[in-house]
């Protein structure tokens, strides 16, 4: 992650202009305000904005001409490189209102959240998933953007954003090639999920509770998992700062061990093909004993935010997995004031973290049981359910036996009868 910031310090960003149609269908202004940071998370910076309220989009270019003469005048000014519109787009949209804005490259609201993933994932499955979701979104537009795409110089790494993205040829635009290419891509992540289910099976069997933090892009998961668990996990101030799930044991207070999975943010009126695309990431949350839902604190659209995370997960059965909703960022100026019965957490000072394992603790207490065994010297193997997939708290040899306390799974107690003291 360092690698890329340093890429975007040394870089200037490229300067871009907001497009938005305003139907009343959101907030309008919250949107471009995310807009805006989205830009910024693909270095970028949103130096004007120009939007139109009207019931129905105008045909071919969605906003009236005035509004795209309007705009076209602020990019000349403002040396504007790109416009960005804060929605989807067809490519004959893309083209015409290129085409009035005198030849300056479009991108829509999709493209660049699919940018960003692109510059952003880390692991192989990542980089293929995130592809995939750029193909399938560019194939039905290649006729559309091929003007623009063929003006797209090489590069990549972060910096530029989609005009300096990944240098499409000739060849890559060809729907042959896309469509061949898709397939391959299909067919490599249906092998990884295959695996990728194997291994949730092995894990299942070593009896560790799941705990996934899920949550709005930017609420600040990782710096809580980090303030859970120990710094090791990138975090920025920026949208999308990680993408690949990571996992992390955290220990309770009871002493049970659990693992911790981070998993990637979600954002308002997130991109179909990105669900899709990232589904077997996104059901590390499926597979959890408990989902924490995090939001900001501080921040007036939190219930929003976690209407948005809510419905994703709706979409990957996890009705029947207990929830618990945490307030992050409680330290921020305007944070609002909380019932006492509420999870409010600030990663930063560590305030609330108590209560949140505390909670976690009760929320698995089904799960798992304290207890006292004395085994026969004969019998020592037995310990290892207790120690593998639980937590030995205490242990002492003595002269009848091995005595030991500690936290065993429910389902592993039947290993203890007849040794409980």
């Amino acid at each position: 992650m360092s690698e890329l910031y340093d890429i975007l310090v040394e870089t200037p960003p490229t300067k871009v202009i907001l497009l938005a149609l305003d139907q009343g269908l959101w907030d309008c202004e919250r949107s471009l305000a995310e807009l805006a940071a989205l830009c910024e998370a693909n270095h970028m910076e949103a130096v004007a904005e120009v939007t139109q309220k009207r019931q129905t989009p105008e045909t071919g270019i969605v906003l009236g001409s005035g509004k795209l003469e309007e705009a076209a005048a602020a990019a000349a000014e403002l040396g504007a490189e790109c416009a960005v519109f804060d929605g989807e787009l067809t490519g004959s949209q893309i083209r015409n209102i290129s085409t009035a804005l005198g030849g300056l490259e479009v991108i829509d609201r999709t493209m660049l959240i699919l940018e960003i993933f692109r510059s952003r994932a880390v692991t192989n499955e990542g980089k293929l998933q995130t592809e995939l979701a750029l193909l399938r979104y560019r194939l039905p537009r290649l006729q559309g953007m091929g003007e623009s795409l063929s003006r797209q110089g090489g590069g990549g790494g972060g910096g530029g954003g989609a005009r300096r993205g990944a240098g499409e040829t000739k060849l890559e635009l060809d729907r042959r090639h896309v469509h061949a290419r898709i397939d391959a891509l299909a067919e490599k992540l249906a092998e990884m999920e295959k695996r990728r289910g194997e291994s949730r099976k092995a894990r299942a069997k070593t009896g560790m509770p799941v705990v996934s933090l899920v949550g709005y892009t930017n609420v600040g998961k990782s710096s809580l998992m980090n303030a859970l668990c120990g710094p090791s996990v990138a975090e920025a101030d920026m949208l999308f700062a990680t993408l690949d799930p990571t996992s992390r044991k955290l220990v309770l207070p009871s002493g049970m061990a659990v693992l911790l999975v981070d998993t990637v943010g979600f954002v308002s009126r997130l991109p179909h093909n990105l669900v899709e695309a990232f589904k077997s990431t996104l059901e590390e949350a499926a597979w959890s004993d408990v989902i924490v839902r995090v939001a900001d604190a501080g921040d007036e659209q939190r219930e929003k935010q976690l209407a948005v995370t809510d419905e994703v997960l709706d979409g990957l059965d996890c009705a029947d997995i207990p929830r618990l909703t945490v307030y992050n960022k409680c330290d921020k100026p305007g944070a609002l004031s909380f019932d006492p019965d509420i999870l409010l957490t600030s990663a930063k000072t560590g305030y609330g973290l108590d209560k949140l394992l505390a909670k976690l603790d009760e929320t698995l207490s089904d799960r798992v049981h304290t207890i006292r065994i004395l085994l026969p010297y004969d019998k020592l193997g037995l310990a290892a359910p207790m120690r593998e997939r639980g937590s030995v708290q205490l242990e002492e040899y003595r002269e009848d036996g091995l005595y030991l306390e500690g936290i065993v799974k429910t389902e592993d107690l039947h290993c203890f009868e007849g040794y409980l003291v």
